[in-house]
Formats: structure tokens, C-alpha cells, sequence
């Protein structure tokens, strides 16, 4: 059985999605808006869901077509043989998003969705199926549009950005995905010709976590549970998933390059320390408690890549009242702001020659406050947050020409 997969993802991220899914399946793979597609079976989307570090969820389309109103998507959802996919002594979930869609009600589609399934089971069996809204069996995604909609089994359960090891959460806590998709844009594959990196502001330790896996050759998945393992289309494929999770298995290795990474905080440092314990990534990382402005550089060159807090200060630890919690306080305005990224760029161009700094920011302007000029600009969404990921090449002294 094969079908055309979507994987959904952050805006931006699409081509090296694309890139991704060609790389782990060998197939082609067609970017859209928010997502890839490619065709693939059911190892496609064992294989996908515990490789992929981009996407956002691995979804396996059941129905799709015109309609006009919550009637038109109960009878193509009837359509559908329910009981290739779930028993009624399972549970489902249907989520819905729209675009543009002339239902006045998300909420009564997914009950039709709903309905459907539930109808479906009872004829063929005399029983149906129960609502888990937190770990259903068969997690269902509706998506309608102005006149379309398609209806997708989702063969994750949980999105794909949950890998399993994360417990401690810092503010505002970086998406592993977003994580990932930032590495891959930089080109950084954890190969020694890619180089020490540093996140010298690492918060709960997202990106130096994400890259440590990399080097190690620790799939994504590796530690955690998927929906489609409780659902009949793939329980015919248990041998194949035991084959793919030993293959990720026998892959990891130790890290050949160096790892970077700290936070002003200590409490923070704590969370990223623990976080890459449960990662299996500990040995990999070196952690250091240090102010990213007074910082020395760990090697001769490398690689900084970094998601400076959004709306909040860095500032030499004991600064103000409350310690730790002083030093990450909001901005006083954009004055603060500047002042730090200005601080941060001369820091850079007196100890970091020779390094190349990413960072990962929502201020278009950020140049301008760093007094720096951008080699490269990439476009990238943080959730809602329309942001850019910015390349620095390093120099000592100042990237700007003297006046006159």
C-alpha cells in the first residue's frame, strides 16, 4: 500500500526538507506550502518518523476532494474503510485546520469526522471506538481550504519536534525541529571539516542538543513512541521497525568535533545539562556557565549559532537584583537591546576572528545594532515569528569601512 505522504513544516524550512526526505528515502520529494510530499508505503513512514529532524509530523492522506459544508466531509470520511486503520476497542482524535473555509464551525466538522469513523465501525463490527484527546490510536488531521479539504491520518501521534528526552523546559523554550532546520541551513553536519560549534546562549540547550545527535548519529526518534505503532496498517511491519531502530542503532558513535554550549544562567545551564544527559548526549556537549559578552573563544575557529532571547537582556551574572534571574530580565526598550548586541559584536571582533556567528533573531535590524554586516540572510519562522537567520564572517576590528 503506498500513498503520496505529507510532512508538514515551519515555514522556510521546505527545501531543506525536501532535501532531507530525498536523502533518507531515495525518492523524490515535491516542496508545497508548509510541507513536502512524497510517495512512499508503510517503512516509508516508519523510516520518516524516526529520521526526519525537520518535519513536523508524518501524515497518510485517507480522503480527499471538494465540498461545501460539514455533510459533504461525513460522507467522504464514510468512504473510508475504518477498520483497516483502528478496532472499535481503540481510540480517536480528529484535529482540523482551515484556510479560508466557508464552515462556520471547526468544531462541528471534527465531530462529523468523527461521526463518520464511529458509524463506519459500528456497521462493520456493532461497536465503536472512544475519544482520547491526549494518546488517541488514530490520530486524525483535517485540513479544509475555501472548496477542498484532505483528510490525513496522522502516523505520528505526537509532532515530531517531542524526541523524547526533553523534561526541563527553560522560557520560551527553542523547537527541536527549529533547531535542526537551523543547522541544516548553515550547512553544519557534525563532520570534522564542520568545526568546533558554540551556542553561547544556550537556554535549555535545544541547539547544542539537537547538533550533539547529529555528530553522534542519534536518529531523532530514537526515544520516544509513535502512533502508527498501534495501528493496522503497520502492524504487519514489525520486523521492518525492529530492523530500522537497530540500523539507527548501530550507527552512533562519539562526536568528531567539539561541542560548545552555556547560559549566563546558572539555573539554565543546569536544565541544558540535564536535558542532554536524557539525550544521550552528556559527553558530547561542554557546558560552562559564563556571560556570552565576556566569553573567550573554546578553539581557533569555529562556528556560533545562536537564538538570542526575544525580548529579554543578557547581562554579566550578579548585574542588578535576584542573580540569575536579574540577568535575564525584558529590555528596557530597544536602547538595552542594542546596547547588548553592540556589546556581543565587539566582544566577537576582538576575540572571535576567523569564526563564522549565526543568529537566529525576529529584529530586522540587527545589523545595524551589531554595527556588523550580514553575509547571508535566510529567511525562517519561529513558531508565529516571522525571523532571519543571519551569517556573520568574523573579522578583528570593525566589519565597516572608516569614514572619508
Amino acid at each position: 500500500m503506498k500513498a503520496a505522504l505529507f510532512l508538514p513544516c515551519a515555514g522556510g524550512v521546505e527545501p531543506l526538507l525536501a532535501d532531507e526526505v530525498q536523502r533518507l528515502t531515495g525518492a523524490r520529494a515535491e516542496t508545497a506550502r508548509g510541507g513536502v510530499w512524497v510517495r512512499g508505503d508503510a517503512r516509508t513512514a516508519m523510516l520518516l518518523n524516526l529520521e526526519s529532524r525537520l518535519a513536523q509530523r508524518v501524515l497518510w492522506p485517507v480522503a480527499e476532494g471538494r465540498y461545501r459544508d460539514e455533510h459533504d466531509l461525513y460522507r467522504a470520511a464514510r468512504e473510508v474503510d475504518w477498520t483497516a486503520w483502528i478496532t472499535p476497542a481503540q481510540t480517536l482524535r480528529v484535529d482540523v485546520s482551515a484556510q479560508r473555509s466557508p464552515l462556520t464551525s471547526l468544531n462541528f466538522a471534527a465531530l462529523r469526522i468523527k461521526d463518520a469513523v464511529c458509524d463506519t465501525l459500528r456497521d462493520a463490527t456493532g461497536a465503536r471506538p472512544s475519544v482520547d484527546t491526549r494518546r488517541p490510536d488514530l490520530p486524525l488531521a483535517l485540513f479544509v481550504g475555501p472548496e477542498h479539504f484532505t483528510l490525513y491520518v496522522d502516523t505520528s501521534g505526537e509532532a515530531l519536534f517531542k524526541r523524547g528526552w526533553r523534561e526541563a523546559k527553560g522560557e520560551a523554550p527553542l523547537k527541536e525541529t527549529l533547531a535542526a532546520a537551523m543547522l541544516a541551513a548553515i550547512g553544519w553536519q557534525g563532520r570534522p571539516e564542520d568545526g568546533p560549534l558554540l551556542d553561547p546562549c544556550c537556554g535549555a540547550g535545544t541547539i547544542a542538543i539537537e547538533a550533539a545527535q547529529i555528530a553522534c548519529g542519534i536518529a531523532p526518534g530514537a526515544q520516544r513512541r509513535f502512533a502508527f505503532e498501534g495501528q493496522m496498517p503497520f502492524r504487519g511491519q514489525q520486523a521492518a521497525w525492529r530492523d530500522l531502530k537497530r540500523a539507527a542503532q548501530a550507527r552512533v558513535r562519539p562526536s568528531p568535533v567539539p561541542i560548545f554550549a552555556g547560559d549566563v544562567s546558572f539555573r539554565m545551564t543546569d536544565f541544558a545539562t540535564r536535558n542532554a544527559e536524557r539525550a544521550g548526549v552528556r559527553g558530547a556537549i561542554e557546558f560552562k556557565t559564563m556571560d556570552a559578552l565576556q566569553r573567550p573563544p573554546p578553539a581557533a575557529t569555529g562556528t556560533i549559532l545562536m537564538n538570542p532571547p526575544y525580548g529579554e537582556r543578557i547581562a554579566p551574572k550578579g548585574q542588578g537584583q535576584g542573580g540569575d534571574r536579574a540577568a535575564r530580565q525584558g529590555f528596557d526598550g530597544g536602547g538595552s537591546a542594542g546596547d547588548f548586541f553592540a556589546a556581543l559584536a565587539s566582544h566577537w571582533k576582538h576575540h572571535y576572528p576567523g569564526w563564522t556567528a549565526w543568529l537566529l533573531s525576529p529584529e530586522m535590524k540587527l545589523p545595524g545594532l551589531m554595527r556588523l554586516k550580514e553575509s547571508r540572510r535566510v529567511p525562517m519562522w519561529n513558531g508565529p515569528i516571522e525571523c532571519r537567520l543571519l551569517r556573520f564572517d568574523l573579522v578583528a576590528g570593525s566589519a565597516r569601512a572608516p569614514a572619508g
